[in-house]
């Protein structure tokens, strides 16, 4: 019989009714690396989860750009979490359990679990657990959801897309599980932006601005990335995570979810519309993100793929918590890359026009070798 783990803990800034963690609270280790030292570590093969980069807090300038981009585009991002929650609910109902991959999952799924809650009355469970790409997803922690909701419909939730590499690591994970424990998980990933075409559920296709992206902890509930070194983490054990409680005076996690939860009642019908003819649709998944970034491989002589990081999401957490070498961009204009042209200016990184782009823009990310000349 599996031996099953404790229960979630509190940890961050989220409400329980919104978010239940199950991770295991190493706020009290020291895991953080300057990013410098962890880029080398992970090149050199150490896993990038078994450390924390330490979490860069951006000027002032660049958190009233965070607040003037979430103003402006609100609505968009609360229809984007509409279609995808009418999405998951016309297909799931009231059995679906919103199990959220930490941690840029976890505002994602809280809008989703309020949205239904505000449009059905219906208070649907959430989860958020950790996936760690080539590591897979926490066992111990589907086995306890499973435990707690024999009955229940799983739904994973994350950000966005960028090449698919979550989406990928998912799919393997729900195999491996169901043959280790006989249960079948739908791997099906919903997101508010897919730009890499990797999934069905998606609230739009557009490689746009998600504000959640421009911050790390502190529009997260001032929760770390997940970690799994197994010096902390025994095999009952859930994956690990810190609070860092010394940043709750810039925390905005419990802000930004108010502001896009306002707006939910003026786009009800819309989003009801646009996921009814979705449901409607052929909707294909070509991983065409992948192809842009082999050619980005081959016109920049990149060794490994994992180096290139395609989209608004993925480039701005290189210049949040990687050594970033260049950064390509389709559109300088557009105003959803602005904090990103903030980030690379302040950080010296070359700025690359590279009109070919499937996204807007892409992060690519310095080999060791550059670093250490």
């Amino acid at each position: 019989m599996h031996k099953m783990v404790k229960k979630h803990i509190k940890i961050g800034t989220y409400k329980e009714e919104d978010v239940l963690f199950l991770l295991k609270d190493l706020s009290d280790t020291k895991l953080e690396d300057s990013t410098i030292n962890r880029e080398r570590k992970i090149q050199s093969g150490t896993h990038y989860s078994e450390s924390l980069p330490i979490e860069y807090q951006p000027p002032q300038e660049y958190v009233e750009l965070f607040w003037k981009m979430v103003m402006e585009y609100k609505q968009k991002v609360a229809l984007c979490i509409g279609v995808v929650a009418e999405q998951i609910y016309q297909l799931k109902g009231k059995q679906a359990v919103l199990v959220s991959l930490a941690r840029a999952g976890t505002p994602v799924g809280i809008l989703i679990k309020r949205y239904i809650k505000l449009r059905y009355e219906v208070s649907l469970p959430h989860y958020s657990v950790s996936i760690i790409r080539d590591r897979g997803i926490d066992e111990n922690a589907l086995n306890y959801i499973m435990s707690e909701h024999s009955e229940g419909k799983i739904q994973f939730v994350d950000g966005w897309t960028g090449k698919g590499a979550i989406s990928l690591e998912l799919t393997k994970a729900c195999k491996e599980f169901e043959d280790k424990y006989g249960r079948k998980l739908d791997d099906t990933l919903a997101v508010i932006a897919d730009p890499g075409y990797c999934t069905t559920f998606f609230g739009t296709r557009e490689d746009f601005l998600i504000p959640s992206a421009c911050l790390n902890s502190t529009v997260s509930g001032l929760v770390s990335r997940t970690v799994l070194n197994e010096k902390y983490i025994g095999k009952n054990d859930f994956h690990g995570a810190k609070f860092y409680r010394e940043l709750i005076s810039a925390d905005v996690s419990n802000e930004y979810i108010d502001v896009i939860t306002a707006e939910f009642a003026s786009i009800f019908t819309k989003a009801d519309e646009i996921s009814t003819k979705r449901r409607n649709e052929e909707i294909d998944t070509g991983f065409y993100g992948m192809m842009n970034v082999e050619s980005i491989q081959a016109d920049f002589g990149i060794n490994n793929t994992h180096y290139i990081k395609p989209g608004v999401g993925e480039t701005t957490r290189v210049l949040l918590r990687r050594v970033p070498w260049k950064i390509l961009l389709r559109d300088a204009s557009s105003p959803f890359v602005q904090h990103i042209l903030m980030l690379a200016r302040e950080k010296g990184v070359e700025i690359v026009e590279y009109p070919n782009l499937q996204y807007l823009c892409c992060g690519l990310i310095k080999s060791v070798k550059e670093i250490d000349k």
